[in-house]
């Protein structure tokens, strides 16, 4: 209510100024013409007084000066100012049109109905529920001051790709690289744009760069790119071998397991290693971490049992070998690893793989 009324106010004032300079009109014929006839009716009179004009002249002249006197009196004001009408149609638009025009524009347009919201209560919002609109503009109003602050180009360039702005989300990353630097993860970023703006083709561009991105063995998102790009490359049996080793270094409740898995059923369904299921996967991140633990533990139990009754399994050895690890047990992580490397006395290539896993996982030695 109080909002009306001060627009109420605001519309009365703004007509008020309209209005006041059309009031201050001045009429055509000025108060000093009927001034001046009147004078001459007493000057004629004065002359036929003092005689130096004869009574019929005298009066001829009274009767001529009257009649201008009279009209000069009787002219409608409107007659004698044109720009009169004018004033009068500006002071009804002033008064009826604009405001009621404004008031039906705003009530199209406008939000009459939605309640106030005070700057202290916004204040007191927490920032993750702040719309991720509103973070990207207050950070391209930062960079629109402060051009060459890396940290700003690369704090947006995530939220240019969950928001679909991938062309932004390319500049984005390329300003971060220019300003701060190249590395591996910004290689990686870099590519995943690239990739996004090409509508999911890996293009040569993209290529270089998730190459780049890739000399660091933690990308994952590089090299789960590059297997994306065998795939569009028809090079199907390369992408199935670059996600199978992801999946060997990805432990049970690893993110990007279910994308991994899924890109695998997709290529070929005999190409994912026996484990969790998506579903298991997906209750597993509802659980806590000690309820985690025990799933992961009955998990292990049964993969170690299937293992002893059948030990060419060389993928759930190595799955193994991790479980042990994220459930903490190097004894058993480094046992189940002497245990693989016996089960393939003739097979150096999946050998060496066992050694390269150990060695990543520190047990080497």
């Amino acid at each position: 209510m109080a909002l009306w009324f001060v627009l109420a106010l605001m519309t009365m004032t703004a007509v008020f100024a309209v209005l006041w300079p059309l009031s201050r009109t001045r009429s055509a014929t000025s108060g000093s013409d009927v001034a001046v006839y009147r004078d001459q009716l007493e000057e004629v009179e004065r002359d036929r007084v003092a005689g130096l004009i004869a009574a019929p002249e005298a009066e001829a002249a009274r009767v001529e000066v009257a009649r201008r006197l009279i009209a000069a009196a009787d002219t409608p004001e409107a007659k004698l100012n044109p720009s009169l009408r004018r004033r009068r149609m500006t002071a009804v638009a002033a008064i009826g049109i604009f405001p009621l025009a404004a008031l039906a524009l705003y009530l199209a347009l406008g939000s009459p109905l939605q309640p106030g919201s005070p700057v202290s209560a916004r204040a007191t919002i927490p920032l993750q529920q702040q719309s991720i609109e509103s973070m990207i503009a207050q950070v391209e109003a930062h960079l629109e001051k402060n051009p060459e602050d890396g940290r700003g180009w690369e704090v947006l360039a995530p939220a240019y790709l969950r928001t679909g702005r991938y062309d932004d989300a390319v500049k984005a990353v390329r300003n971060a690289i220019r300003i701060l630097g190249s590395t591996p993860s910004r290689e990686a970023d870099l590519g995943e744009a690239l990739t996004a703006a090409a509508n999911g083709i890996v293009t040569a561009e993209a290529k270089a760069a998730l190459e780049r991105g890739a000399t660091d063995a933690g990308q994952e998102k590089a090299q789960y790119f590059l297997g994306l790009a065998a795939e569009q490359d028809g090079k199907s049996s390369e992408a199935i071998s670059i996600w199978r080793r992801q999946l060997e270094r990805a432990g049970p409740d690893a993110p990007w397991r279910p994308l991994l898995v899924q890109s695998l059923s997709r290529l070929d369904p005999k190409a994912v290693p026996p484990g969790p299921t998506l579903d298991d996967i997906a209750a597993a991140q509802s659980l806590s971490a000690e309820q985690r633990n025990e799933m992961i533990a009955g998990m292990v139990g049964r993969l170690a049992a299937r293992l002893k009754d059948d030990a060419t399994d060389f993928d759930g050895w190595l799955r193994l070998i991790r479980a042990y690890m994220v459930l903490g047990d190097r004894d058993k992580a480094r046992a189940t690893i002497v245990n693989a490397r016996s089960a393939f006395p003739g097979d150096s290539e999946k050998r060496q793989r066992i050694d390269n896993l150990a060695r990543s996982l520190g047990l080497d030695g």
